[in-house]
């Protein structure tokens, strides 16, 4: 499979934005300092029927010049992702914001839709080919780039890279909401009413620093784990098996504290874990509702804190599974404004150190990380020819990550994302689907 670039150029705001320098937050600095790849598939629109008439020209699917444009009218409130990464004071990380410009890019592929997505699997080749490619994320690198493929078979992918340092995933929402309702011909105050919330000095350590709670999940001797090659594979878990496996559950337990358990124990099976040992699961929890006051719904940045789950191997595979997913539930709802405050103060106190301590990317073969798109609307983003038919990460980043996301037909259940060594497939397929 082959892609030609047949444009590359900068895309600046439309309007004169702010030139300042952006303070990041320790939540922004605690994540991996790379480009979150994301592709959105549109296929290939009906032939014209000869009884639509053929008088006046109608514009070309998927029109380069106007995602153009409406890019440039984004950029203007979302005016950091024309920026540039820099190193402040003491080489502290920050958006300089200096109106450059994101990277937009035209390509043609020689391959179809159904040839890429029609069992699409995030890997290192999709990235390549859908989503441009930054040499570094570190300064002073860009940070939004897209890409708009043309497919052979007249289909359309759109590929984005956003540093993730710049926001989290509602605040891609937030943006790519923007960006193709601009498109389709909509103001931005129809989007959003208010601008996004660029201050992150709100998440400030305190003076001094108080942590009132352990966070191991941050530690580097739980991010100690070596890069493995692995696989990624997409599972169906259709309304049956949800059903099945939530009602092994508590009643009213959450699809994702359900399904994470169920894919926990299959993960266990799959590696043939000692029943000694301590399997780690670490668990994302938005935090903008959860502190006081709480965060602007409009803020951009990223505002996700992580906790750990601590389980031996024994008790994951022989305990109900809702002994497991009840062990997940505590350990998200735990997140409230006094824990996130712990979080912010410890990495300030681990950054004093020189730690590296959320750099980390790589867990150990024990432990696993789930991250919920759940209830989070991945598909809105038609940019005026109909909402995609597929959203999903063009690669993963290790061993034992995993996604959990509405399947693209909401009545089919969900899928789930994972990735794991290609030697135990086979097993963890076996083990995730039981008799199914």
């Amino acid at each position: 499979m082959k892609v030609e670039v047949v444009e590359e150029t900068l895309v600046a705001p439309s309007e004169p934005t702010p030139r300042r320098t952006l303070w990041l937050s320790n939540l922004d600095l605690a994540v991996p300092k790379t480009h979150t790849p994301l592709v959105y598939y549109y296929p290939a629109p009906p032939a014209p029927s000869p009884d639509d008439g053929g008088e006046g020209e109608t514009e070309p699917f998927f029109a380069p010049a106007r995602l153009r444009e409406a890019l440039a009218r984004a950029l203007v409130p979302f005016y950091p992702l024309a920026g540039r990464m820099a190193a402040g004071p003491g080489g502290r990380l920050e958006i300089d914001c200096t109106g450059e410009g994101a990277l937009f890019v035209v390509a043609r592929a020689d391959f179809t839709g159904d040839e890429m997505f029609r069992d699409f699997e995030p890997s290192p080749e999709a990235r390549r080919l859908l989503v441009p490619f930054a040499a570094s994320g570190d300064p002073p690198c860009l940070l939004a780039m897209v890409q708009v493929t043309f497919l052979k078979c007249g289909g359309v992918a759109v590929g984005t890279g956003m540093h993730h340092v710049t926001m989290d995933g509602a605040g891609a929402i937030q943006f790519i909401r923007t960006w193709t309702s601009l498109a389709r011909g909509l103001d931005t105050e129809s989007v959003y009413p208010s601008p996004p919330t660029h201050d992150r000095t709100v998440l400030r350590a305190r003076s001094p620093p108080h942590v009132t709670f352990e966070h191991p999940v941050y530690s580097p001797s739980n991010l100690n784990g070596l890069p493995r090659p692995f696989v990624t594979r997409v599972y169906a878990v259709p309304p049956k098996l949800l059903a099945s496996i939530k009602s092994s559950c508590a009643p009213g337990v959450s699809t994702y504290c359900a399904v994470t358990a169920h894919l926990w124990r299959a993960m266990c099976v799959a590696r043939g874990l000692a029943p000694d040992a301590e399997s780690r699961l670490r668990v994302p929890a938005n935090i903008r509702s959860r502190l006081r006051p709480q965060l602007p719904a409009t803020y951009f940045g990223n505002a996700i804190v992580r906790d750990l789950v601590t389980v031996r191997v024994g008790d994951v595979l022989s305990q109900p599974l809702g002994f497991v997913a009840e062990r997940i539930k505590r350990a998200v709802a735990r997140v409230d404004d006094a824990f996130v405050r712990s979080v912010i103060d410890y990495l300030e106190l681990e950054s004093e150190k020189g730690s590296q301590a959320a750099r980390g990317q790589f867990m150990p073969e024990t432990d696993l990380w789930v991250v919920s798109w759940l209830g989070m609307p991945m598909s809105d983003a038609d940019f005026g020819w109909g909402a995609p038919k597929f959203v999903a990460p063009a690669q993963m980043f290790g061993s034992g990550t995993g996604y959990i996301m509405q399947a693209p037909d909401k009545d089919d259940g969900v899928s789930v994302l994972f990735a794991l060594e290609p030697e135990y497939l086979q097993c963890f397929e076996k083990a995730f689907y039981g008799n199914e």
